[in-house]
C-alpha cells in the first residue's frame, strides 16, 4: 500500500484529501500542516507538524515517514495578500517547493503540486495545458515560478492547476466564493459581484479525487482541473442564491476595475479539461450537483 503525504492538510483541499484516503482505504495517509491537526478524525492516519518555511523540519518528517509521494496543498493563495507581501509569497509558494523538490529528487518520491488558472493573462480562456503563461499578479508569478523549478527538475512530477475551488470542512481558516455568497445573502446583505471575470469554479471533493488519480496513475506533466462549467462572477452568485433561494435583488453586478484590489485578476480563465479526463479518468461533478453535495454536509454538520 502506497504511503502519501500531504502539505496543508488543514485547509479546505488537505481536509478533503484525508477525507477520500480514509474512506476508501487504499492508500496510507500521513497528514502535515502548521500548527495543530484540525481534521475531526484522529484515526486511521499520521498528523506530524510541519512548516513548510522550516527545511531541517520538512526534510526531518519526510524522512521519518518515507512516503511514495507528496500532495503538496500547502500555498499563500491570498492575491492581494500575495501583491502586498511579495517576500512571504516567494517563500511560501516558491522557496518551500524548492525544499520539497530536493527531497524529492534525493529520495525518489513523487510529487503533485497544486497551481493556478491565474498563472494565465486572461484575454483567451478556457485554456489547455500546453498554452503559454503570462501571469498579471504576483501570485500568479510565484506559482509559474514554481512550475519552473519543477519542470527543470529531476523529480517524478504532476502539477494539478485549478480554479476557484469551493466546499465546506467543520473548521475552515478562510472561507470560499460559495460560502461568501451563500452567508452574506442569508443576513440579506446587499453584495457587489464582478460580471467580467469567468471562471469554471471547483469542487474540492473533485480537486481531491483528481490528486489521488493522478498518484494512482503515476501521472507526469501538466493537468488542468476544475469543474466543468463556465460562468461568470455574478452568475456563480445568482446560481447560489437561486438554490439555496434567497434575494437576488441583493445582488449588484459590477466592473472588476471599480473593485479597487491590490492585485489584478485575469478577465477569462476556464480550462480545456480533454487531457485529465482522458489521462486520469477525471470527471467532474457540474456546479449544481457540487451545490447539492455542499448542501447536504451542511445539513449533517447542523
Amino acid at each position: 500500500m502506497k504511503t502519501i503525504l500531504t502539505t496543508g492538510s488543514n485547509g479546505l483541499l488537505g481536509q478533503k484529501i484525508t477525507e477520500k484516503i480514509l474512506a476508501e482505504g487504499r492508500l496510507k495517509l500521513v497528514a502535515t500542516s502548521k500548527g495543530a491537526n484540525r481534521y475531526p478524525v484522529i484515526e486511521g492516519y499520521e498528523y506530524a507538524e510541519m512548516d513548510i518555511l522550516d527545511a531541517d523540519q520538512v526534510k526531518h518528517v519526510i524522512e521519518k515517514y518515507r512516503p511514495d509521494a507528496i500532495i503538496h496543498t500547502a500555498a499563500m493563495t491570498n492575491v492581494d495578500t500575495c501583491e502586498a507581501n511579495k517576500e512571504l509569497c516567494h517563500q511560501l509558494n516558491v522557496d518551500a517547493v524548492g525544499t520539497l523538490l530536493a527531497i524529492c529528487e534525493e529520495k525518489n518520491i513523487r510529487l503533485i503540486h497544486l497551481s493556478t488558472d491565474f498563472v494565465f493573462d486572461g484575454a483567451d480562456g478556457p485554456y489547455q495545458e500546453e498554452d503559454a503563461v503570462n501571469p498579471v499578479s504576483y501570485y500568479g508569478e510565484s506559482k509559474v515560478l514554481a512550475e519552473e523549478l519543477i519542470k527543470n527538475s529531476k523529480a517524478n512530477w504532476s502539477i494539478l492547476r485549478t480554479i476557484l475551488v469551493y466546499g465546506i470542512t467543520s473548521d475552515m481558516s478562510r472561507s470560499n466564493i460559495v460560502l461568501w455568497a451563500k452567508g452574506a445573502l442569508e443576513k440579506a446583505s446587499p453584495i457587489n459581484v464582478v460580471s467580467d471575470q469567468w471562471r469554471m469554479p471547483t469542487l474540492a471533493e473533485d480537486l481531491a479525487e483528481a490528486c489521488l488519480l493522478a498518484v494512482e496513475k503515476n501521472a507526469h506533466g501538466i493537468y488542468h482541473i476544475s469543474g466543468k462549467d463556465y460562468m461568470n462572477i455574478a452568475d456563480l452568485v445568482r446560481k447560489v442564491a437561486d438554490y439555496w433561494a434567497l434575494d437576488k435583488t441583493l445582488i449588484k453586478e459590477i466592473g472588476s476595475v471599480s473593485l479597487n484590489q491590490t492585485a489584478k485578476r485575469p478577465i477569462k480563465t476556464g480550462f480545456v479539461l480533454d487531457k485529465a479526463i482522458k489521462d486520469l479518468g477525471y470527471n467532474p461533478h457540474s456546479f449544481e450537483d457540487g451545490l447539492k453535495i455542499l448542501d447536504r454536509q451542511m445539513k449533517k454538520e447542523n
